[in-house]
């Protein structure tokens, strides 16, 4: 199952990054720059909060700009060869920067399912130095004049200037999106060759990765929002037997369990936030479940309350009165306060436990550290 979940996000990743037509037009679809133009100039926000032009770079003999950004698989997996590229050149008159093309409000949850993080200017931040980023990351998601003024097709994509910020390379890293896996190194080997004053081989690439989430593709958001919101939602009853059975877990998913109640007021603060996390990993190996410790002739309120939260994951409401023997069948570790939410391995080994209101990036991470990371 998860080995078909990749295989058709790549589809999607290559349909969505195929090489635009030279004729491209529309807002959405902008024309690449083409090799022997001069760099745009650009006035752009760093993750250090510093603002970049040209000019800041002009001391550099060689400039090379990646667009790419927080969410997309493909650019995590070149996080690092980015980082390399940096300490390996920046003795040698070459600058190398990041820029984030994409509007994070035309980002679907169910695109971040390999991320903990949107493409937003403040999670850039929490990127960069979750990662140690030692070239300036640059964000253009809010006009994004540049990115159009440039053309990135796909994250990541090289631009590199030689001198007089003349295009003299324009495509993909190297040859293989799997680290440690490539044998043709288009970027190296056109710094290479620009330093030794000689003519780029190849001097342009096709791209692989996500596609840019122009402007325009804000309305996939919230045709997914309308979609998700036709989605059944339904509440079962459950036993404490039936709860011994699901924390065995014999699925071959993480389960996301979280107990809660009508009349908790964290439980209904973070509810939102635990669906939106359904989304975003769904796809993975990942299940969400709900357990509602309501009296069980509330059973029609629990219902209620699941369906305006558009909660189309399983949901259980506790069918017995006594809470005590919920708590020990959940997990004997837990004192016995709501909201409580706990992730189970298959097997049924818990290994994380939150009483009370959720940090969403704390549990984000966890999901993605144990679900793993596209290049892991």
């Amino acid at each position: 199952m998860y080995t078909h979940r990749i295989y058709l996000l790549l589809i999607a990743c290559l349909l969505l990054a195929l090489p635009r037509p030279a004729n491209a037009t529309s807002v959405d679809d902008p024309e690449t720059l083409e090799l022997g133009a001069k760099a745009p100039d650009f006035n752009l926000q760093g993750t250090d909060d510093q603002f970049y032009t040209l000019d800041s770079f002009s001391d550099a003999q060689l400039l090379a700009i990646v667009f790419t950004c927080n969410h997309c698989p493909t650019a995590q997996a070149y996080e690092e060869r980015i980082k390399q590229l940096v300490v390996d050149y920046e003795d040698k008159g070459v600058a190398i920067i990041a820029i984030s093309p994409n509007d994070p409000k035309s980002v679907r949850l169910d695109e971040l399912g390999y991320s903990d993080l949107n493409d937003s200017l403040e999670d850039m931040k929490i990127r960069a130095a979750d990662m140690d980023f030692n070239f300036p990351y640059l964000y253009d998601g809010d006009t994004q004049e540049v990115s159009m003024a440039y053309g990135p097709v796909a994250t990541p994509h090289v631009f590199i200037f030689d001198e007089e910020r003349i295009l003299r390379y324009t495509g993909r890293i190297d040859d293989k999106e799997k680290i440690g896996a490539a044998t043709i190194h288009d970027t190296r080997d056109a710094i290479d060759a620009l330093l030794a004053d000689k003519p780029v081989a190849v001097e342009k690439t096709k791209t692989f990765g996500c596609s840019i989430k122009w402007a325009d593709k804000s309305g996939s958001v919230q045709r997914a929002y309308e979609r998700w919101a036709k989605e059944p939602v339904s509440v079962a009853k459950i036993d404490v037997a039936g709860v011994k059975d699901l924390m065995k877990n014999d699925t071959e998913d993480m389960l996301m369990i979280n107990v809660w109640a009508t009349w908790c007021g964290p439980c209904v603060s973070e509810f939102p936030e635990l669906v939106d996390i359904n989304r975003m990993y769904r796809q993975r190996d990942f299940q969400f479940i709900t357990i509602s410790m309501d009296s069980p002739d509330l059973h029609e309120d629990v219902g209620e309350f699941l369906k305006d939260q558009q909660a189309s994951n399983t949901n259980y409401h506790f069918s017995e009165d006594d809470s005590y023997a919920l708590i020990e069948a959940i997990d004997p570790e837990w004192a016995g306060a709501l909201p409580y939410t706990v992730f189970v391995k298959p097997g049924g080994e818990i290994f994380y436990r939150q009483m009370g209101e959720i940090d969403p990036m704390e549990l984000k991470r966890q999901i993605v550290d144990y679900v793993g990371r596209y290049y892991d």
